[in-house]
C-alpha cells in the first residue's frame, strides 16, 4: 500500500466512540467521529464504572484530579432484600476484596463531556447530524473503507474513505445493521426508570436491592446527588400516564430508603428505557477494515454494571493493539485479528455472567423462588464471591503504548 496519513472513521459519538477516536489520535491517526445526533448532551442519568474502566480512562488523559472531579469514588456493598435486610454483603474490609468492589459512579452527561474534551484536545474532528447510508469494509492490505452519510444542512451525500472505520454507534448500530444484518438486539424483558435527585446525606456506597421481577439501585456520583435506577419486568413498548406514579407504585412496600427516593424525584428528571441486549453478541468484532465495539458489538444485561468499561476498555484496546502497532508497520489484518481474540471472549463471558445474575436475581419470580434464593446466597462466603468477580476488574493497560499525556504528535504514514 502507498503512503498516506492513517485515517480513521470512527461511528458513533457516545462513550464507546469518543473513547476510541481518543486512543487512535493519541497513536497518531488522523481521526473523524460522526455523531448523528445533533446536540452536545448525552442522554442518560447515572454510570457506575468499576476498576477496569476508570484504568482504561487514566490511559486516555482522564486520570487523577480531573477524575475525581468528575465523579464519586464507593464501593459496592452486596444484595439486600425489598425491606432492606441482607441477602449477600460484600466485606471490604481487606484490599483485596475491596480493589474488586470499588467502582466510581458518574453523572453520565459529565463523563461524556470530559471524553469528548479528550477527543478534541487529541485532536479528533466531531462530525454532527451525520447518519450513516452507507459502509463499504474494504480490505486490509488492500481497498480501504468507505463510510457515506448525509449532510443534514444541505442534503448532499459526503464520504469518507479510511484505513480504519470502528462501529461504535451502540446498541441499534448502523454500521452492525450493514455487515451483520441477521444480528438485532433482543428484549430482555425488562424496562428500567433512571433518575439522578439531589441528596447531601445518604450514604454514597453502592446499595442494591432484588424483589420479585425487580431490582432497585442506589449509589453517590457527586457530592450532591444521588442516582437510582428502578429495573423490572414489564412488556415490550408498556406506555404508561404517569411515570412516576407508576415507579412509586410497582415498589411501594419496599425498604424506606427505595421509596424515600422515588418520592423525591422531580418527575422532568426521570427517564425509562427498555432493556435490549446482543444474545451472545457478534460473531467476530472485525470485518475488512471495520472494527465493531461497546454495545454494537456485544451489549450485555446491566447486571453486571461492566456496559461502560467493556466499551473503554475496547477504545483502548483498540488503541494498543491496532492503531499503534499498525502506526509502526504491523500488518493491519492480523493487529486486528488479535483485537478480535482479546476482546470476544472476554465480553462474551462477561454477558454470560451479566445473564446469570439477572436469572437470579432481578428476574427471578416471586413467592418461594425468593426465600429459598435469599437462603441459599446467605450460605455463600461473600469474600470468595467477590474475588470470583475480579477478573472482570482486573485489567491494566500501559499507558506509555498510546503516547502519554498529549499523544504522540504527528499522525504516521500508511505503509
Amino acid at each position: 500500500m502507498g503512503g498516506g496519513t492513517l485515517t480513521a472513521t470512527v461511528v458513533g459519538g457516545g462513550i464507546a466512540g469518543l473513547a476510541a477516536a481518543t486512543a487512535l489520535a493519541r497513536a497518531g491517526w488522523r481521526t473523524t467521529v460522526l455523531e448523528r445526533r445533533t446536540g452536545e448532551a448525552e442522554v442518560g442519568a447515572g454510570v457506575a464504572v468499576p476498576r477496569n474502566g476508570v484504568a482504561a480512562l487514566g490511559t486516555l488523559g482522564i486520570g487523577g484530579d480531573r477524575l475525581a472531579s468528575l465523579g464519586h469514588e464507593t464501593v459496592g456493598t452486596g444484595f439486600r432484600d425489598t425491606l432492606g435486610r441482607p441477602i449477600l454483603l460484600i466485606p471490604d474490609d481487606l484490599e483485596e476484596v475491596r480493589e474488586a468492589v470499588t467502582i466510581r459512579g458518574f453523572h453520565r452527561r459529565r463523563l461524556h463531556a470530559a471524553l469528548a474534551d479528550a477527543a478534541r484536545d487529541s485532536g479528533v474532528e466531531v462530525v454532527t447530524g451525520a447518519r450513516v447510508a452507507n459502509l463499504s469494509a474494504g480490505t486490509p492490505g488492500g481497498p480501504r473503507a468507505a463510510v457515506s452519510w448525509r449532510d443534514p444542512a444541505s442534503g448532499e451525500v459526503l464520504r469518507a474513505d479510511a484505513d480504519l472505520v470502528v462501529g461504535a454507534d451502540g446498541m441499534w448500530s448502523a454500521v452492525r445493521g450493514v455487515l451483520f444484518p441477521r444480528v438485532h438486539p433482543a428484549y430482555s424483558g425488562s424496562t428500567s426508570w433512571r433518575a439522578i435527585v439531589p441528596d447531601t446525606e445518604r450514604d454514597g456506597r453502592l446499595f442494591e436491592y432484588w424483589g420479585p421481577g425487580a431490582e432497585f439501585g442506589v449509589m453517590r456520583v457527586s457530592d450532591t446527588e444521588l442516582y437510582w435506577y428502578g429495573y423490572v419486568r414489564a412488556p415490550r413498548g408498556a406506555v404508561v400516564a404517569d411515570e412516576l406514579a407508576t415507579a412509586r407504585a410497582r415498589f411501594a412496600g419496599w425498604a424506606p430508603e427505595v421509596t424515600g427516593l422515588i418520592e423525591r424525584t422531580d418527575p422532568a428528571d426521570l427517564m425509562r428505557h427498555d432493556v435490549h441486549h446482543l444474545r451472545g453478541g457478534l460473531p467476530t468484532y472485525v470485518r475488512g477494515r471495520v472494527v465493531m465495539i461497546g454495545d454494537a458489538a456485544h451489549a450485555a444485561l446491566p447486571t453486571m454494571g461492566q456496559g461502560a468499561a467493556t466499551a473503554l476498555e475496547d477504545a483502548v484496546a483498540l488503541g494498543t493493539l491496532v492503531a499503534a502497532p499498525v502506526a509502526a508497520g504491523a500488518d493491519q489484518a492480523e493487529a486486528m485479528a488479535r483485537f478480535d481474540a482479546e476482546r470476544r471472549p472476554k465480553c462474551r463471558s462477561i454477558a454470560r455472567q451479566a445473564a446469570f445474575i439477572a436469572r437470579v436475581g432481578a428476574d427471578l419470580g416471586g413467592g418461594w423462588r425468593q426465600s429459598v434464593r435469599n437462603a441459599l446466597l446467605r450460605r455463600v462466603p461473600a469474600r470468595a464471591l467477590a474475588l470470583a468477580g475480579s477478573s472482570a476488574v482486573g485489567w491494566d493497560p500501559d499507558p506509555a503504548v498510546l503516547g502519554g499525556p498529549s499523544g504522540p504528535g504527528s499522525a504516521p504514514e500508511r505503509p
